[in-house]
């Protein structure tokens, strides 16, 4: 017997075989989240464009508006998790985000962190990520904070 599988259906499998060596469940649906209305915006509450900071120590916290913060692994209406793109351009929108120095993941769905920079000029942005880390269809991305360390 012969089976077809639309093609979402592999990219979706592949991206689950590589993220996760467990498989998504219904448990795994958040039913609780509640579905937004309105265009979705992620952006830095603090700290504010071209901060200074003289220990290289920067407390960072998160804002959201019209979607939901929902940790990774787990599907929910209108949710995903911020990544923290650091001195590196948007990664490539269809795939997985990567985790590396340059691209931290707050999978647990954290809102608020704080990162330790060296000397120089630094660029940061905020890019939610689905359940599997990857951007959604319509991506959503933060303007670029600059921040100088002394």
């Amino acid at each position: 017997m012969h089976h077809y599988y639309p093609v979402i259906f592999k990219y979706f499998a592949l991206s689950l075989f590589f993220l996760s060596s467990l498989p998504l469940t219904s448990e795994d649906l958040d039913k609780n989240t509640k579905c937004k209305s309105g265009d979705p915006e992620v952006f830095f509450i603090k700290p504010s464009n071209n901060f200074v900071s003289d220990s290289g120590l920067v407390e960072l916290e998160f804002g959201l508006t019209n979607f939901n913060i929902l940790p990774a692994g787990t599907i929910g209406c209108d949710a995903g998790h911020h990544h923290l793109l650091i001195n590196t351009p948007l990664p490539d929108l269809k795939r997985p985000i990567p985790s590396d120095k340059n691209h931290i993941h707050y999978g647990k769905g954290q809102t608020s962190a704080t990162i330790e920079l060296p000397p120089g000029r630094h660029s940061l942005r905020l890019i939610l990520g689905d359940f599997a880390h990857i951007p959604h269809e319509n991506p959503i991305y933060s303007e670029e904070l600059i921040i100088i360390v002394k």
